[in-house]
């Protein structure tokens, strides 16, 4: 709280982006936390809360005769634009936003103050969910060409790998730590993706320190035993993810790529995906497009190519289809992706930050559109792991290694995302998910065009807060609304068939117990006159002005329910509370012998309170 100057600030107005003249007046207010704005409208209290750590940047703008502008820039990509009547007030919230929203240490973070109110206990087990070693064997390792390496236990030889990495299992101890000091960061070659189907398996790495003619003989060994691991192939790929032009410019720094001449049995390939600097100002361009307040189409259009955003979706797009690996936890986390770096968590370097993240997730959004039914879950689900990378409200994505991790003790201090969507997972579910669709058996097929026809600009993320411009339900939200709606009817009419066979059952034993009645009054002597009390509606039909006109909105085959409803409000309120065309059945007790008005007696007049409050 110390970097606060200016906790609270009145008569504040939050503009629409759209349109300046839908903007509102309210309170601000900055907390250790959250800057908080509050509409002055009296009926509704509409708050607007925004986490320090998903700003991105803060702009203040030139006084004007309204007051002075303040624009913040989220990483989620919301805007929002304040104008504050003092400018020494804009100035003080400008100073502590800067300061908030760059913390120099993590217990700054907001995770670390965080508290769903969870025990012990719900901690660890959240952090359970995801769990590593049952991942690999899923894959079906360890086996009889992949085993577990003990070499990094303590971080020995790589601070940021996990402690415990799957390795060929000809691979020895010395080939591992040669083929270690040979690679950038000292990140040897290590299993991330194993198919038991065809033996066939991902590997990853960093750069060799190759430079233009240096060689490591323990790292052709390992290149050696991932190729005998892999008993199908005569040969395995080395992929460079780079353009050809820019790890050739990195042998003149003492690094480079794979000799081809050095190493045995192997194929090169470039990728051609541009670096962090160039993803960066990419994004940057898109959001300048999507600021634009009302662009022609062929503006937009043009904007969007421009950026080369698209462009840069389908070379990432093109390497996941040839290497072919999507897991986030194992891949990115422990595996050392620099979060803290990438996504700006502390103050640092700012040409480190790129949105290499952001760029995997609308990936697999990418591939949701093409095959529609093949993901469980839904878009939702994407953009809220996308926005709690930057909320470090969850300890999932912080650091840059496991090891950072550790000496941190999130897992003991924090809290895991996993288990926060898990048990929100039914907004998660994808409508169209079908286990047995066709797209969900065996391997997606991408198509693959030259042009950028095939990948959509997603509204859905980057103008997600744009209510001006998107006002209409999302198709995928329409049919989980409609889905869940169908789910709650099929339960209330399966609960309505139970009832009805109850009823009917009980109706059959008093008919059962009315007839032994009427046999022992034969035996005896005794008949009953057609002027006595009826049992049954049918004999009723002789003396009609002895029985109440029935509803025309029911017909002959909802009698045998009537004498039961006297039954039915004592054993199920729920039902008797709901009037006589949606139960379908008719109270009789409420009604004049000549069809009249209502007569209540004691116990109805309660039952029609109750019918009154439970509609309420």
């Amino acid at each position: 709280m110390e970097h606060i100057r200016m906790p609270k600030v009145e008569n504040v107005r939050l503009l629409d982006r759209l349109s300046s003249r839908r903007a509102v007046v309210g309170t601000l207010y900055l907390t250790a936390t959250h800057v908080i704005f509050v509409e002055n409208g009296s009926e509704t209290r509409k708050e607007t809360w925004v986490l320090h750590s998903q700003i991105s940047s803060i702009e203040k703008q030139a006084t004007t005769a309204t007051g002075c502008p303040l624009l913040i820039r989220c990483k989620n990509f919301q805007v929002i634009q304040l104008v504050i009547p003092q400018e020494r007030d804009c100035h003080d919230v400008y100073i502590s936003l800067i300061r908030l929203a760059r913390p120099v240490k993590y217990e700054e973070l907001y995770c670390f103050s965080f508290n769903p109110k969870l025990d012990k206990e719900e901690r660890e087990q959240g952090w359970k969910l995801v769990d590593l070693n049952e991942e690999y064997n899923r894959m079906g390792v360890p086996n009889n060409y992949w085993q577990i390496s003990d070499v990094n236990r303590d971080y020995g030889v790589c601070d940021s790998y996990p402690t415990e990495v799957y390795v060929p299992k000809s691979a020895t101890a010395h080939i591992i730590v040669g083929s270690s000091k040979f690679r950038s960061r000292r990140r040897f070659p290590a299993l991330s993706y194993y198919c038991k189907g065809n033996n066939a398996s991902i590997c990853r790495s960093s750069q060799p320190l190759s430079g233009f003619s240096a060689r490591c003989l323990e790292d052709e060994q390992m290149l050696q035993a991932i190729r005998k691991a892999n008993p199908g192939s005569d040969f395995i790929y080395v992929v460079d993810t780079r353009p050809k032009l820019n790890a050739m410019a990195n042998r003149a720094a003492g690094k480079g790529y794979e000799n081809e001449d050095n190493y045995s049995n192997i194929k090169f390939q470039f990728i051609g995906i541009e670096n962090i600097h160039v993803m960066r100002n990419s994004l940057q361009k898109m959001l300048e497009v999507c600021d634009l307040k009302s662009p022609s189409m062929s503006d937009f259009l043009w904007g969007l190519e421009n950026s080369g955003w698209l462009k840069h979706i389908k070379a990432i797009m093109d390497a996941g289809i040839f290497i072919a690996k999507v897991l986030i936890e194992k891949d990115w986390v422990s595996f050392g992706h620099k979060f803290n770096h990438r996504y700006g968590n502390l103050d640092g370097d700012p040409k480190e930050i790129s949105p290499v993240i952001d760029q995997f997730i609308e990936c697999v959004w990418q591939l949701m559109e093409q095959f529609p039914c093949a993901f469980e879950f839904n878009e939702r689900f994407l953009i809220h792991i996308q926005h709690h990378v930057y909320s470090c409200q969850f300890g999932n994505f912080l650091c840059n290694s496991q090891k950072e991790r550790r000496e941190l003790k999130i897992k003991e201090r924090t809290y895991s995302l996993w288990a926060h969507l898990w048990k929100n997972r039914a907004d998660y579910l994808n409508p169209l998910y079908r286990s047995d669709h066709s797209q969900t058996q065996g391997t997606l097929h991408p198509q693959i065009s030259p042009c950028n026809f095939l990948y959509k600009f997603w509204s859905g993320m980057y103008n997600r807060f744009e209510k001006g411009l998107h006002p209409r339900q999302s198709v995928t939200d329409y049919l989980m609304a409609v889905k869940e709606e169908t789910h709650q009817l099929e339960e209330e009419l399966e609960a309505l068939q139970e009832r009805l066979a109850n009823l009917q059952k009980s109706q059959s034993g008093n008919n059962k117990v009315k007839s032994k009645q009427q046999d022992r009054s034969k035996q005896f002597g005794l008949y009953t006159s057609n002027n006595s009390l009826a049992n049954t509606p049918q004999e009723y039909s002789n003396d009609l002005k002895s029985f109440p006109s029935r509803s025309p909105s029911q017909g002959d085959e909802d009698s045998a329910l009537i004498l039961t409803q006297d039954n039915l409000k004592s054993s199920d309120p729920d039902l008797s509370a709901n009037s006589d065309q949606e139960s379908g059945v008719e109270d009789l007790s409420c009604r004049s012998p000549s069809g009249g008005g209502c007569l209540p007696s004691e116990d109805s007049g309660k039952d029609s309170d109750e019918a009154v409050f439970l509609a309420g």
